[in-house]
């Protein structure tokens, strides 16, 4: 029952009352179940609202990520919003839809490689280890911020997850003879020294995204159960 159908109930119990067709007044419990039927009803609606909101939110994110992956951004490379969207999809969305990030990463990456990246050709096994990434930060996103989200587990994800990036991708840089890396102690560690800037480009732009998606609903959930306590140090 939305607000309208409450005070149009209220409407007629007032009139039954006023005009004389029952000898008793509405029992208080009739007027208690009706406003307890508008309170569930207008919370049904809000969890569906904010739900909508989410919903918008983790899709909206996955663009820009996309976007930020096909724009280029040399000599910031790899700061992206991929690995922070990966990990908001995985907190936010439910496992039937982790298809649609991992779809739009992967389109992507050939695009990139088939009109970016001249002289690669595009080899389905060279990305195998990054396109298993993508499943694997969704999941990494699910355990840290599905159920609680809170400052230390925001931070983890933001460490974690360019970290593991870091580390799959250039391993899979390497195992897959990609630049000519020698498949030797040597040539792992050269690979992962010329992936460095890369993973610090990574550990900004994600931090950055999570402090947003993750910080902002947080501290406006604050203003909102606190405002005088806001006001009053504005003052």
């Amino acid at each position: 029952m939305n607000l309208r159908q409450f005070a149009t109930a209220e409407k007629f119990v007032a009139f039954v009352e006023g005009s004389g067709l029952t000898a008793r007044r509405a029992h208080r419990r009739m007027k208690e179940v009706l406003c307890f039927r508008n309170l569930f009803g207008w919370v049904r609606n809000l969890r569906k609202t904010l739900h909508h909101e989410v919903d918008m939110a983790a899709y909206l994110l996955l663009l820009v990520a996309v976007l930020s992956r096909v724009i280029p951004h040399a000599p910031w490379w790899n700061f992206t919003a991929v690995t922070g969207c990966l990990l908001y999809f995985g907190a936010k969305r439910p496992w039937r839809e982790m298809l649609a990030p991992l779809a739009a990463l992967i389109t992507a990456d050939c695009f990139m490689t088939v009109f970016k990246y001249p002289g690669f050709s595009l080899r389905f096994g060279d990305y195998a280890f990054t396109w298993g990434w993508y499943l694997a930060a969704m999941v990494l996103g699910s355990i840290l911020l599905r159920k609680r989200v809170t400052f230390t587990r925001g931070a983890a994800g933001a460490l974690l997850g360019p970290t593991s990036f870091f580390l799959v991708s250039n391993f899979g840089v390497w195992a897959c003879g990609m630049n000519a890396y020698p498949h030797t102690l040597a040539g792992l560690t050269a690979c992962y020294w010329a992936g460095v800037p890369f993973y610090r480009n990574d550990l900004v732009a994600t931090s950055l995204v999570l402090a947003v998606v993750l910080g902002v609903p947080a501290l406006v959930r604050k203003l909102r159960q606190h405002p005088t306590s806001f006001e009053a140090g504005a003052a």
